[in-house]
């Protein structure tokens, strides 16, 4: 079975995390993607651990968890793009590909001959992804850009954390993550079009901006009522209770979306009174009175466990669950079911390695696991042979002038 974007090929200029999520998505839907990794070095992640992946001794390998988070289903060219005949590889690639994604600071490969306007030259139907901090227009396009900018001056950190705590950054890099998101919805929108016209397109995505546009109802409060909002911690700036709350052994959320929900949750308290008490009744008296009600239920709920408390509460539909650590996640029978959790053969690894699966569930075109994140430069002489028609000969040579590895 094939998928979606089967003969679909990308030519993956992008390291660390927005790039390579996106090219990550692309190959599980079936893309050919071609990993351009500097010889000798390869994508930066592969250095970010620990923990690395062992080998059968026991060792660490030169793939770090963070590296193996977003590299499947890639080959793995090892090309020196600062060599003029390495350039001439990539050129020679981008003959025989659809779409190019880089995330180099504006302006960065144009000295290699690798920039929009020359590639467009030379390969006019190339959809030519970059990824950058600040885009490529306005007084910031030549600054790089890294996650932590992203969310600091993009208002994500502003929002998060307590409410007398200094502001914080998502535990992830968030902002990266949204941006590969948005870079593959732009692939994919300029692939559509190129249908039509023959012609491929420059999908000009920032770190900056995808983490506002993400903020969304946030940044409409400001647009709408000309203020901040505030920074609420694990609360709700509008409804009433809708945060975490402490039980016996952890924590659970209680969500509580309308009046009927906090009528039966104050049954369910022991005190069916709160849904008369004129504070109480309404979610607008309740937002009123957020320091009130929720310390009254935050008093009563550590008396018993997380498990006690989600059962008793979705006994009576209203939502509910723990706050997983990362263990119980994956021990879900949930997880587990929609395939969240998948294991891959490595060259490396004496054992299957265990990797976060697709949430993309096509029922018609199913996602594809076909190759393991690669070893840097592991795919050169295939590719090479198989698109260029490098041969054995040839091959030796760019090996011996350092212009790939293998």
């Amino acid at each position: 079975m094939s998928g979606p974007l089967n003969g679909i090929r990308v030519l993956d200029l992008s390291r660390v995390l927005a790039g390579p999520s996106c090219t990550q998505i692309l190959g599980d839907l079936g893309a050919d993607i071609i990993k351009v990794e500097k010889p000798g070095e390869g994508d930066d992640t592969r250095k970010w651990g620990p923990p690395f992946l062992k080998d059968a001794a026991g060792n660490d390998t030169a793939e770090s968890a963070y590296y193996l988070s977003c590299n499947r289903n890639k080959r793995s060219i090892a090309v020196d793009i600062a060599h003029p005949e390495g350039q001439k590889l990539i050129h020679g690639l981008l003959g025989h590909c659809d779409i190019l994604i880089e995330n180099f600071k504006v302006g960065g490969l144009e000295k290699y001959g690798l920039g929009y306007e020359q590639i467009k030259a030379q390969h006019p139907h190339i959809i030519y992804a970059s990824i950058t901090g600040f885009g490529q227009t306005g007084p910031l396009a030549s600054e790089p850009g890294y996650d932590l900018m992203a969310q600091a001056l993009g208002g994500l950190m502003a929002v998060t954390g307590e409410p007398e705590g200094m502001p914080m950054k998502v535990g992830v890099a968030l902002s990266d993550i949204m941006t590969g998101l948005y870079a593959a919805i732009g692939v994919l929108a300029a692939l559509h079009k190129r249908k039509e016209t023959g012609r491929g397109d420059l999908v000009d995505v920032a770190l900056l901006d995808c983490t506002l546009a993400s903020l969304t109802n946030l940044a409409q409060f400001y647009l709408t009522g000309g203020a901040p909002a505030k920074r609420w911690g694990n609360a709700h700036s509008t409804i009433v209770p809708y945060q975490a709350f402490p039980a016996a052994d952890g924590h659970l959320i209680i969500a509580v979306g309308n009046d009927k929900q906090f009528a039966r949750l104050s049954g369910l308290l022991g005190h069916p009174e709160w849904a008369q008490d004129e504070r109480f009744s309404t979610n607008r008296a309740r937002v009123s009175h957020r320091d009130l009600i929720v310390s009254l239920i935050g008093a009563i709920t550590p008396a018993r466990t997380v498990a006690d408390w989600v059962k008793a509460l979705q006994d009576i539909d209203i939502p509910t669950g723990p706050v997983n650590r990362m263990d119980q996640v994956f021990a879900m029978e949930q997880i587990q079911a929609r395939g969240m959790e998948i294991e891959m053969n490595h060259p490396t690894s004496p054992a299957p390695i265990h990797l976060v699966g697709s949430p993309l569930k096509l029922t018609e075109n199913p996602v594809e696991y076909r190759l393991p994140p690669p070893i840097c430069g592991e795919h050169t002489h295939q590719i090479l042979k198989d698109i260029l028609n490098k041969n054995d000969a040839e091959m030796k040579e760019l090996v011996k002038a350092g212009i790939v590895s293998t």
